[in-house]
């Protein structure tokens, strides 16, 4: 995210922490798709997607007075959003995955990739790939597949992604290449 979008989000919150609530409505439109779409290749449940993003945004509005200036805005909105992932987890004792256990080719959301009116062939060799890729990613270790969604369809920077986790920035940068490594071996497997 670029320092001008920085400077307009703070701007926003100003506004919001003085009342005006209008403010942060533009912050709820302008990032809930990205959040709704983390979560819902995290949880894999469109309706717990929808809920969890709106309660993303309930979370971060009502301690919106505890939000550091000094950081950003998404790495802050994506902590949070990472939190309520992490207790679904427990509360539904969620296992992870295993790379040698089948994945089920019925489930979640497909991957975003823009369609300029390609063929009818293409669009077809498209929806393919789509269901390859979420295929090998429901495969991924779910360390792997989280840091995976927020850099290559978040866009997230390793520095943020490093930030909202806790972890050291070399072991970031590492899972999400093992993860690049393991869907690009699923989908020559599965070519």
């Amino acid at each position: 995210m670029s320092s001008m979008n920085e400077e307009q989000d703070k701007e926003l919150i100003r506004r919001t922490l003085q009342g005006e609530t209008k403010a942060f409505e533009i912050l709820v439109r302008k990032y809930q798709q990205s959040i709704m779409n983390y979560i819902g290749r995290m949880v894999r449940e469109r309706e717990t997607a929808i809920d969890f993003t709106q309660d993303v945004f309930v979370r971060a509005y009502s301690s919106l007075r505890s939000f550091d200036p000094t950081h950003k805005f998404t790495t802050w909105l994506f902590r949070i959003a990472s939190n309520l992932v992490i207790d679904h987890w427990r509360k539904k004792k969620i296992q992870a995955l295993s790379l040698s256990e089948p994945a089920d080719e019925d489930r979640g959301p497909a991957l975003d990739i823009p369609d300029n009116e390609p063929s009818v062939a293409r669009k077809f060799e498209l929806a393919e790939l789509r269901r390859r890729i979420e295929k090998a990613l429901e495969r991924l270790p779910t360390s792997q597949r989280e840091l995976f969604i927020w850099r290559h369809v978040n866009g997230l920077s390793y520095e943020e992604m490093a930030e909202i986790k806790s972890l050291p920035l070399g072991t970031v940068k590492n899972r999400v290449y093992q993860a690049k490594e393991t869907i690009r071996r699923l989908l020559e497997e599965s070519s």
